[in-house]
Order: C-alpha cells, then sequence, then structure tokens
C-alpha cells in the first residue's frame, strides 16, 4: 500500500495526517508552538519551531511504514518573510501574516502603478513585499545579510530536501509574482531592493521538487511542492471548478472562488491569486473569523457558549464589527477595531453571541459584495464550520447552500497523491476522496431580514474608522 503524508503548517500548530490513495486516514499528529508579539501589531515566529515541529510529525507517522511513503506535501501559512543569510541560517523572526507593521510600506506600494501593473494586485500589509521594505528601512544589519527569501512552508521543505523552492499558489501572496504569467517579477523585486535569484524556483502546488533527505529514513518518499493554506484547502474540500466556492472560518476568514481563467483588474478588492490546480482564483480575506468567537467565548465570556438560536437573527439592533486585528479586504486597514453598536438595557448575552456569529457572516457577505463577485453555493471549512449555529447564520447572511465535507481535510496529502501519479488532476482526486452533504439551506424570511441588517452593518465602518 502507497500513503501520503501532508503536513499543514498553521499559525498556532503544524499538523500532519498520512492517508492512502483512497482518503482513508491511518494517523495524525500535531504540535503547538507559540507566537512573538514583541510589539503592537506585530506578529513573529521562529522557523525552528516549524522544523522541530514537522520532524517529529514525520516520525509520528512514518513508524512501521516508513518504505511505503511515497510522497510529502506540505500546506502553509501565506506571506510570512522568511530571510536566510549565506549559510542558510534564519537571519531574524519569521514576520507573519497578521502583522501589521508595514502600513507605511504597504501606502508606498499602492501609490506607485508598478505594483498593480506588475502583480495584478492591491498590497496589503500582510503580504511579503510590504515586510521586506520595513526590514530595509528599519533593520538595514538584517537586510545586507539576506541571500535567500522565502515563506514559512517553502523554509521547511528547504530543510527538509535541500531544494530551494515554491508554488505559484502561495508564490502570488508574496506581492512580488505576475500572477497572470506566472512569474517573478523583476521590477518588483527592484522595488524591494533585491534580485530574482534570492528567491525560490517556481511550481506547480502538485509537481514533485526533490526526495527528503536521508536522515528522515523516508527513501522512497518525493517532496511536493505543495501550497497555500487556502489553495490546498481548496482541494481538500473540492473546490476546484470555476464557479466553485468554499468560505473559511479559521483563525481568519476567507472566501475562495476558483477560475478557469485570470480576471483582470479583479486584485483591485479581492486576492487575485493563482490556483493549486495550475488555475486562478479570486479570495476575500478577513483578519478575524473563528478568532473572534474564540475571543468572545473564552476572553471575555470565560466559558464556551452556543445557547442561542436564530429566532431572534438580525431583530436584535445590536451589530459586532469583528476587526480584532485590523481589517483586509475589503478595507485594508491595519488600524480598524472591532466594536459592538446597538446595545441597550434589554441586550442580553445571548443577543451578543448572535452578534458574533453575524459580523462575521456579514464581513464576508462585505468582500463578496465588494468584489463584485456572486456565490450560488459554498462548503464550509474551518474550525467554525463544525457549528451548526454559524452554518445557519453564513446560509442565511449569503443566501446561500452550505455544504460541509464529511471526509477529513488533507489538500496537502492529495497534492502528493497526484504529483506521485496516483491520479491524472486533482479534479479525479477529489472525487474518489472528497464526500460532502448539505448543512444549511438558507429561510427566506430570515434571508431577507439580514438584508437590511447588512445595510447597516456596512455604514458601521466608515462611521467609526476616524474613531
Amino acid at each position: 500500500m502507497n500513503y501520503y503524508i501532508g503536513i499543514d503548517l498553521g499559525t498556532s500548530s503544524c499538523k500532519g495526517s498520512v492517508v492512502d490513495k483512497f482518503g482513508k486516514v491511518y494517523g495524525s499528529h500535531s504540535v503547538k508552538y507559540g507566537v512573538g508579539n514583541p510589539a503592537p501589531n506585530y506578529s513573529e515566529q521562529d522557523p525552528a519551531d516549524w522544523y522541530n515541529a514537522a520532524v517529529e510529525i514525520l516520525e509520528a507517522l512514518s513508524k512501521g511504514i516508513e518504505d511505503d511513503i511515497k510522497g510529502v506535501s506540505i500546506a502553509g501559512q501565506m506571506h510570512g518573510l522568511v530571510m536566510l543569510d549565506e549559510n542558510d541560517r534564519v537571519i531574524r523572526p519569521a514576520i507573519l501574516w497578521n502583522d501589521g507593521r508595514s502600513e507605511k510600506q504597504t501606502n508606498y506600494l499602492n501609490v506607485i502603478s508598478e505594483t498593480f501593473e506588475e502583480t495584478g494586485n492591491t498590497a496589503f500589509p500582510g503580504f511579503t513585499a510590504p515586510k521586506i521594505l520595513w526590514v530595509k528601512e528599519n533593520e538595514p544589519e538584517n537586510f545586507a545579510k539576506c541571500t535567500k527569501i522565502c515563506l514559512p512552508k517553502d523554509y521547511l521543505a528547504y530543510m527538509l530536501t535541500g531544494v530551494f523552492s515554491t508554488d505559484y499558489s502561495d508564490a502570488a501572496g508574496m506581492l512580488l509574482l505576475d500572477a497572470e504569467h506566472k512569474k517573478w517579477s523583476e521590477k518588483m523585486c527592484g522595488i524591494c531592493g533585491m534580485t530574482v535569484d534570492m528567491l525560490p524556483k517556481l511550481y506547480e502546488s502538485y509537481e514533485i521538487t526533490g526526495k527528503l533527505k536521508t536522515e528522515f529514513g523516508l527513501k522512497n518518499a518525493v517532496m511536493c511542492a505543495g501550497a497555500g493554506d487556502n489553495a490546498a484547502s481548496a482541494v481538500g474540500t473540492g473546490t476546484l471548478k470555476d464557479g466553485d466556492c468554499s468560505i473559511s472560518l479559521g483563525t481568519s476568514g476567507t472566501v475562495f472562488l476558483p477560475c478557469d481563467e485570470y480576471k483582470p483588474g479583479a486584485g483591485k478588492v479581492l486576492h487575485n491569486f493563482c490556483h493549486s490546480n495550475g488555475k486562478y482564483h479570486l479570495m476575500g480575506c478577513i483578519l478575524s473569523a473563528a478568532s473572534c468567537d474564540d475571543w468572545w467565548t473564552k476572553r471575555i465570556l470565560k466559558t464556551d457558549y452556543d445557547g442561542f438560536t436564530l429566532e431572534k437573527a438580525a431583530d436584535t439592533g445590536v451589530y459586532f464589527l469583528p476587526y480584532l486585528t485590523g481589517e483586509r479586504c475589503p478595507h485594508n486597514d491595519v488600524n480598524a477595531r472591532g466594536a459592538f453598536v446597538g446595545l441597550s438595557a434589554e441586550t442580553s448575552r445571548e443577543d451578543m453571541c448572535l452578534a458574533v456569529y453575524e459580523g462575521v457572516a456579514y464581513a464576508l457577505r462585505d468582500c463578496i459584495e465588494a468584489g463584485g463577485v456572486s456565490v450560488e453555493s459554498a462548503v464550509l471549512c474551518g474550525g467554525g464550520a463544525k457549528s451548526p449555529l454559524w452554518q445557519n447564520v453564513v446560509s442565511n447572511v449569503l443566501g446561500v447552500e452550505i455544504y460541509v465535507t464529511e471526509t477529513e481535510q488533507f489538500g496537502a496529502a492529495m497534492l502528493a497523491m497526484v504529483g506521485c501519479g496516483e491520479y491524472p488532476d486533482l479534479i479525479s482526486c477529489a472525487e474518489a476522496t472528497v464526500r460532502k452533504r448539505l448543512a444549511a439551506v438558507p429561510d427566506k424570511d430570515i434571508h431577507e431580514k439580514y438584508n437590511k441588517g447588512f445595510e447597516t452593518y456596512r455604514k458601521l465602518y466608515p462611521l467609526l474608522r476616524e474613531i
């Protein structure tokens, strides 16, 4: 039997699963690590934590079946800046996707015309290019040492294989890639004070890049290029065809829309990136999604609370703006902050809990409408997708049917399956391994209430922005 290992390099932990070609999971392992916040709006990690976690995962998942592991692939948190010196040593802690220190550099990149012309995307503080400029301007001694720049998952793959590689889906989020033509932009590299040869070689997500080093004991295993976390998640939910949609309720929230053709101009509000299937996708991203529920229940209420119903949907007059760590789409405002609006002496805990769910769903709808795209149905994934109430809130706010997967999501392992020839492409792989079920259908009356509620919600950010 052939087995495949998929590693998910996340913000709070690194997780791995070993599966067969039918998608049966034979083992999982997870290692947690911390995030450093040395200053307000700063978010950093030590890449050594990722490496140690990945080695532990490979050892745990391959024990007893070392010779039967045929492929490994990594899905990674996007946009993080990893800088290496001439001896491949990490120069400084990695600056993560949710770091907001590069507001000044982001504004500069959005003023110059080359940014959108070269990449097809608007600059956001979370992207890699503004971070490079920040280091260049604030830590010139570190910038001078740098000979290689890579993303989190690609640093991990480099340490495991010795091959300096990346894939198009993750590279698109660096703001250094000409996404339409799938090549590094020499102009953007020049603007950032670097050269193209400091960047990894580009591959499709399912392409083989090399073999694992002998010390890991997987003599028959190859490494595939892998994908950014959202593109890999889309593989795991079968979101691969033009017209499909997946919505993630993880730490951040995303609306993911595959496209067969590149859509010029779409990257003004949404992200206009390459997909792991070799084509393209649009994506709207909000920085706080399930993390809002975690903040509200654990930090504020200090208890899990899922006891409310939809009987009061959009009727409480209470609104929640989910901008706990700034916001990406559609406002691109690192200084945006969360708020409850409309509180009264009659407001209950139930009202406020419901408002948190509604506020995240409204923010996702804000992305969709600002990007001028439409959604017919969606697959919900991420930690928040496990809540039947949140499934129904999202369904009624968007007015679409919501599906969830009945199978575990192992998009990275599926990339390895295709790379190793188990399936000719990702669509056939998903058809064989991914199962979905209908979880929520919108109620016409509740949807109409949410339409009115959304009109109020979208007025709040502009009114509160200045304060």
